[in-house]
C-alpha cells in the first residue's frame, strides 16, 4: 500500500539552535523534518534555509495548523501556501495531525483531540478531500496527546485512528512517545491498541521524552527517550516495514552529541531487524 514509498531511515526534526552541529554531523542524519509553518511566510532568511537545508537532505514537511478536523472546512489561504511549500520541496509524504487546531474562526494555538465519532470522521474525509485538490503527495496523518477524553465517543482511540486513516487512504505518522503518554495517563494497554491499528499503514515514526508533572506525564519533547518508549520503538519496527523515524526533541535541547546518540540507537533498532542500514 505504502511500499512504493522510500525508505529514508533515521531523521531528525529540525531546530535552528542546532543548524551548526547539524552540518557537522550531517552523516548522522539520514534526513530532516521541518515544521512547515516556519517556512509558510518565510522571511529570505529562513528561506534561504530552508534552501540550504534541502541541498544536503532529503526534507519531510511537518504541518501543526491545517486543522484538519475543523467542523467549519479548512483555510484556504494557510491551505495554499502550504501547497505552495510542499510542491517546493517535492517530498515523498507530508504529514499533519488527527487534531484540530481552529473553532469558530479562533486560532486554539494547540493540538486538540476530537470526539471519536462518525461525525467527526466524516469531517476529517471531508476536509482532506479538500487537501487533495491542492497536494498530491501522500498524506501520513499523526496521533496527538491529550489532557482531556472528549465525552461521546462511538468508538476507541484506536478504532478512530483506523477508521480515518482507512477511509480517507491516507499513511500513519506513528508517534510512539505519543501512544504511550497516553496509555500512561489514562491507564490503557498500549499492546492492545496497537493490536487494533492497520499497521501496513504505518509509514513514520516520532520519538522523544517527556516528563512527570503531579502523576501526568507531560509530552513536553523536553527529555531523552525512555526505556518504555525505546521498547515500543522495537515492538512497531520489527512488525512492520517502517519508512523513516524522526526524533523531535523541541525542550532541554542537550548537547548535539546526545541527540546523535539517541539516532544511533533508532538506528541499531533499524538495523538489527533489517529495515535500514
Amino acid at each position: 500500500m505504502f511500499s512504493h514509498l522510500p525508505t529514508l531511515g533515521v531523521g531528525l526534526g529540525f531546530r535552528e539552535p542546532f543548524k551548526s552541529d547539524l552540518f557537522l554531523n550531517r552523516q548522522q542524519v539520514n534526513f530532516l523534518e521541518i515544521v512547515a509553518e516556519h517556512y509558510l511566510d518565510a522571511p529570505m532568511q529562513k528561506q534561504q534555509e530552508l534552501e540550504l537545508l534541502a541541498s544536503h537532505f532529503p526534507i519531510i514537511p511537518h504541518a501543526i495548523n491545517l486543522s484538519l478536523g475543523s467542523a467549519e472546512g479548512l483555510d484556504t489561504d494557510y491551505l495554499r501556501k502550504l501547497a505552495r511549500l510542499i510542491k517546493q520541496l517535492n517530498p515523498p509524504w507530508w504529514s499533519e495531525h488527527i487534531c484540530f487546531t481552529k473553532a469558530g474562526g479562533v486560532d486554539i494555538g494547540h493540538l486538540s483531540p476530537l470526539p471519536y465519532t462518525k461525525e467527526a470522521v466524516e469531517v476529517l474525509c471531508r476536509n482532506i478531500a479538500e487537501v487533495r485538490r491542492w497536494v498530491d503527495v501522500p498524506l501520513i496523518l499523526e496521533n496527538i496527546t491529550y489532557m482531556v477524553a472528549l465525552p461521546g465517543a462511538q468508538m476507541t482511540e484506536a478504532q478512530f485512528l483506523t477508521e480515518v486513516v482507512e477511509r480517507c487512504d491516507c499513511g500513519l505518522l506513528l508517534d510512539v512517545t505519543n501512544l504511550y503518554t497516553n496509555a500512561m495517563n489514562y491507564g490503557y494497554d498500549v499492546h492492545d491498541f496497537l493490536q487494533q491499528l492497520p499497521w501496513e499503514r504505518i509509514v513514520q515514526l516520532h520519538f522523544v521524552g517527556g516528563h512527570w508533572h503531579d502523576g501526568i506525564l507531560i509530552d513536553s519533547h523536553s527529555q531523552s527517550t525512555p526505556l518504555e518508549v525505546w521498547q515500543l520503538m522495537d515492538e512497531v519496527v520489527a512488525r512492520v516495514s517502517v519508512k523513516g523515524i524522526v526524533l523531535e526533541r523541541d525542550e532541554n535541547l542537550p548537547p548535539f552529541a546526545e541527540l546523535t546518540e539517541e539516532l544511533a540507537k533508532a538506528r541499531e533498532i533499524g538495523r538489527s531487524r533489517g529495515r535500514w542500514g
